[in-house]
């Protein structure tokens, strides 16, 4: 029997291309982002009120 072992096989490996996130992490981020700003602007809002 002979194997195979020119190189890795296509779609192998942690990443396709280099320098590609993948796409769940990109939207994950992104998610947590606006909501990191959403919570940010809401405390901030929460102090200008309770000031005056």
């Amino acid at each position: 029997m002979t194997e195979n072992t020119t190189g890795p096989m296509r779609g192998e490996g942690p990443m396709k291309e280099e320098g590609k996130f993948p796409r769940g992490l990109v939207v994950r981020l992104f998610v947590y982002l606006i909501a990191g700003h959403v919570v940010a602007g809401f405390l901030y809002l929460l102090f200008q009120v309770g000031a005056e």
